[in-house]
């Protein structure tokens, strides 16, 4: 059941995915919540779920995500079908959550690989900033589209 009303202000997250399932049809969505602050963006927790259409608006998203016991900034959706189209089976949708953790370790800068909104659903990029003689880790900020 959808909680879509016509009259309600369209998200940048329901462009991106009416845009998304109109050229991939049925996929699943890795997502990373984060946190973010002045000069970092840091993962919180991940999930993943199959996307069978496009009545799911931001402000079901946000529910979604309440359950996840954690206060979150932002969040960042990663597409991916299965080789012969469609969602990722299980197994597969937990593996390839794991490897994208695994680069999120690494390299914060990945979330920009995905479709990144703020918790308004507003799009999201994330740009390095200057390293400063005091900072021990590379900050990042935040650029609103």
């Amino acid at each position: 059941m959808s909680t879509f009303e016509p009259d309600k202000p369209v998200t940048d997250f329901d462009r991106w995915l009416a845009d998304e399932f109109a050229q991939t049809g049925v996929f699943t969505s890795l997502v990373v919540l984060v946190s973010i602050t002045e000069t970092k963006v840091l993962p919180l927790c991940s999930t993943y779920f199959n996307v069978i259409g496009t009545e799911t608006d931001w402000n079901e998203i946000v529910i979604l995500f309440a359950g996840a016991g954690r206060e979150w900034d932002g969040a960042s959706f990663f597409p991916v079908t299965a080789p012969v189209g469609g969602p990722l089976d299980n197994p597969t949708a937990r593996l390839r959550l794991h490897e994208l953790e695994a680069r999120l370790d690494v390299n914060p800068l990945v979330l920009n690989e995905g479709n990144f909104f703020d918790k308004w659903g507003r799009r999201l990029q994330i740009e390095e900033m200057q390293a400063q003689s005091l900072r021990v880790a590379p900050a990042f900020s935040i650029m609103r589209s």
